[in-house]
């Protein structure tokens, strides 16, 4: 028998919100490590198959039920604005936790917990407005273009911005009417956890929104293979997104799928060089470069690479590595010191290759940093494009960066990869901004910023970067089934029949 109460907290009782209650969870344990010092943050067991199974029939059942399925779009709105309320009012206990469970940054922490409560209001703000399609009659019909909840999401979210990539499926899904299980990454569930209380707390009935913490190849595969799951939407890794494409295709069962990048950032001779400088170190050293569109490929005119090189270098010397609970940090721990060291075995596999490593490079083995999965922000030149390096996600503050000559030149080598998620373009000539814009294969690009995010605008990626968009107006219709209704308006019975009927 499990132990299930109305209300817990892993990492205070060990349980995990499964099928409209909170219980223990009777998978393998998990343990939560703050990568800062290795220390211990929570223990709790994830969940089993058979806990995945009564959460999405649970979650079935309660999105037939008239008391969630006639509820009137603006009054599901209500809850999501109240999820909102909710997240902004227990934002700084979210971030603590997160920062903790991943070591990132408490500013970065509080901007992600902020941009979860973004998507909670905007995707409410979105039901109040969202309208029917009456579509052209051909007949003597009205016709019309309904959707409709898909019935059970399955969501599976990543480790390098938990709460936020969470809000991202959970708060459209349930817009649209659906329930969701939520499988977080097995690194760093605890914020998954909290957002399920904050939705519980909102009124939305419990069995919409089950947790399922454990690995992917137990836990995931079971929500991907389940029967009565109607959709999945991942954020991960390219090979994860494979294997549910596989799945999916088996099922005919429509999927959205982020997966991984390995973006240009380009700088032109007549850019802004301070501006251009601080977006790159933006754009691939924050999130301590664990982010799907860091520009880890730095692609520099010839005519500037040189002196580029050398300031970008010495401007990330100057950055302050430390736990994300300082102020001060700018480049926190990797997630986890067995992530840490795949970041530092592709960089010496790329010096053993013949790459030159311009700063950073190593593994910190004094001092309190050794205490940790410290990682320094690293500098790469002297390699082709073609190189490992640069053509797999590293997941790191790794910069590789490579001269380039023709704005062909450029396009071709900017294009040679797999991935097609993001990329960043620093000119002060609008003209060749908006060409080169066009020519590169990203779902996103940005010209004289970077990293810049709204949960209005469209984000995916193309190629091996993913398939299909989150955000947006459109990122609520891609929770639901689309179906066309005729009502007939001739009063006289259809010909085809003839004198069959006298």
């Amino acid at each position: 028998m499990n132990d299930i109460t109305p209300k817990g907290r892993a990492g205070e009782d060990g349980l995990i919100p499964v099928a409209g209650g909170w219980e223990r969870g009777e998978g393998r344990l998990i343990r939560s490590v703050d990568p800062s010092d290795g220390s211990t943050v929570a223990e709790f067991h994830s969940a089993s198959v058979e806990q995945v199974d009564r959460s999405v029939r649970a979650g079935l059942e309660r999105v037939e039920d008239p008391g969630w399925r006639d509820l009137l779009p603006h009054q599901r709105a209500r809850h999501l604005s109240r999820v909102a309320d909710l997240l902004e009012e227990r934002a700084e206990t979210i971030a603590a936790l997160q920062s903790s469970d991943t070591g990132k940054t408490l500013g970065e922490s509080r901007a992600l917990v902020a941009s979860a409560a973004g998507t909670f209001r905007y995707f409410a703000a979105v039901l109040e407005t969202e309208e029917g399609l009456l579509t052209p009659a051909r007949g003597p019909y009205l016709s019309m273009s309904v959707h409709e909840p898909i019935g059970v999401v399955g969501a599976i979210t990543p480790w390098n911005s938990p709460i936020a990539s969470d809000a991202q499926k959970v708060a459209p899904a349930l817009a649209a009417g659906n329930a969701v299980v939520l499988k977080p990454a097995e690194v760093a569930p605890l914020t998954a956890l909290e957002l399920a209380r904050a939705v519980n707390d909102a009124g939305v009935p419990p069995e919409l929104v089950s947790v399922v913490p454990g690995s992917g190849s137990v836990v995931g595969d079971a929500l991907v293979r389940h029967p009565l799951v109607g959709k999945v939407a991942l954020t991960g890794g390219t090979t994860t997104g494979q294997r549910i494409g596989e799945v999916a295709a088996q099922k005919v069962m429509p999927v959205s799928m982020e997966l991984g990048g390995k973006s240009p950032t380009v700088v032109f001779e007549d850019a802004d060089i301070e501006q251009a400088l601080a977006g790159v170190l933006y754009g691939v050293f924050s999130s301590s470069g664990q982010s799907c569109v860091a520009g880890s490929r730095v692609f520099v005119h010839e005519s500037i690479h040189d002196t580029f090189v050398e300031r970008l270098c010495a401007a990330a010397e100057r950055l302050r590595i430390g736990p994300g609970s300082d102020p001060a940090t700018q480049v926190a721990p990797m997630v986890s010191f067995a992530h840490r060291d795949h970041v530092a075995s592709m960089v010496d596999a790329a010096v053993a290759e013949g790459a030159r490593v311009r700063t950073g490079g190593a593994v910190p083995a004094e001092g309190p940093l050794a205490q940790g999965a410290y990682y320094p922000p690293t500098v790469i030149d002297g390699v082709a494009n073609s190189a490992r390096i640069c053509q797999e996600e590293i997941f790191g503050p790794v910069a590789v960066v490579l001269p380039f000559g023709s704005e062909k030149d450029l396009v071709e080598q900017a294009n040679d990869s797999v991935y097609g998620l993001a990329c960043g373009l620093w000119t002060a000539d609008y003209r060749r901004a908006w060409r080169v814009a066009r020519r590169i294969h990203a779902g996103t690009v940005w010209v004289n910023t970077y990293k810049q995010l709204s949960v209005s605008t469209p984000f995916g990626g193309t190629k091996l970067s993913g398939l299909g968009r989150e955000k947006g107006r459109s990122g609520l219709l891609a929770y639901t089934r689309q179906k066309s209704v005729y009502l007939g308006l001739d009063e006289n019975p259809l010909p085809w029949a003839g004198d069959a009927l006298t």
